[in-house]
């Protein structure tokens, strides 16, 4: 039963693609970091599970027959991608504005040292993950000494001119919470964070993003073996606003997989629910809750990056399933942070 779907039809409202605005592109699942809070379950050994050229190739051409602005560039790590080079500066070539992912701690991996370097040269925006200004709390989500990299890490950005007025390199940070509850409101908790890390290490940056960790995969599993599992999707449920539909980052994102499945959110990429050939993309037919679920056909062939057209996913409905209401709950969350 898809609770967040009956919740929908019990307001009238209905979760559709408006304009694709933005390409997130899942590079794969490598990573040098294995957090507890991670949807993804990336780590060191998700060898093989990364995106090749000839996918890296198809986003590229996507982006320019699309004339999509903006790539946002996620993983794992996206920047232990071979291929994750050739993306930006082809991406750049095409006027593309490119979002980095990062995980800060990836620039002390053998081979990464410059970068930070690369990235302030092609004025890649950074989305850097710092779930919290404590020492203990990070650590206990991100493994021991990913505190201190962290900081170092945003002290060589400030180096480069990231997070400074004038430079055009914008750098913004993401919290997101250690234990199993809604995150704070945004703009206070930007205000303590900037205070903070200024106060303690004189770091800047531009923005930071509050996210709402989903209860899925490796961070249900960490739930559940608490105990808290349940009392945490209960939490998501009970917290649904539905002022925050309108904002949902599913509405305008297209998100690619690494091996070129195209999906209607990441979340959904790590489900395994791909957009589909038989996905309706007429109106939504009238009848009982049963009836409209129907409608969302999860049987057809999944699309891909190099089979399908922006055109072909016009006015799509957007797939859903109860993980949903971790978008929706208290502020809302995106990968552009709180929503309301």
């Amino acid at each position: 039963m898809d609770r967040f779907q009956d919740k929908l039809l019990s307001l009238g409202a209905e979760l559709r693609k408006g304009r694709i605005e933005i390409l997130q592109a899942n590079l794969g699942k490598l990573c040098n970091l294995s957090c507890v809070h991670c949807h993804v379950e990336s780590g060191p050994t998700k060898t093989q599970e990364n995106m090749d050229e000839k996918t890296a190739d198809a986003v590229l051409r996507f982006l320019k027959d699309s004339g999509i602005k903006t790539l946002d560039l996620t993983g794992g790590a996206p920047e232990m991608n071979p291929y994750f080079r050739k993306l930006v500066k082809a991406a750049r070539g095409l006027g593309v504005h490119v979002i980095d992912r990062c995980n800060l701690t990836v620039f002390y991996v053998p081979g990464q040292e410059k970068t930070p370097e690369f990235l302030r040269d092609n004025q890649i925006e950074i989305v850097a993950s710092l779930p919290c200004y404590s020492k203990e709390n990070v650590d206990k989500q991100r493994g021991n000494g990913t505190f201190d990299e962290s900081i170092r890490a945003l002290m060589k950005l400030n180096e480069l001119g990231y997070g400074t007025a004038g430079t055009g390199l914008i750098l913004n940070l993401v919290y997101n919470p250690v234990g199993p509850h809604l995150p704070p409101a945004q703009v206070e908790l930007e205000k303590d964070y900037k205070d903070r890390l200024f106060k303690d290490f004189g770091i800047v940056f531009n923005r930071l993003y509050t996210i709402t960790n989903m209860p899925m995969k490796r961070y249900a599993r960490y739930l559940k073996a608490f105990g808290q599992l349940e009392k945490y999707e209960q939490l998501l449920f009970e917290s649904f606003n539905p002022a925050t539909l309108e904002g949902l980052m599913c509405r305008n994102t297209l998100s690619v997989s690494w091996d070129g499945k195209l999906y209607d959110c990441d979340f959904n990429q790590m489900l395994g629910m791909p957009i589909r050939r038989g996905q309706l993309s007429a109106g939504l037919a009238q009848g009982n809750g049963e009836q409209s679920r129907t409608m969302q056909m999860r049987n057809g062939k999944p699309l891909t990056i190099l089979d399908t057209s922006l055109d072909a996913l016009k006015n799509f409905q957007i797939l859903t399933a109860d993980h949903c209401f971790g978008c929706t709950a208290g502020c809302g969350s995106s990968c552009q942070g709180a929503l309301n």
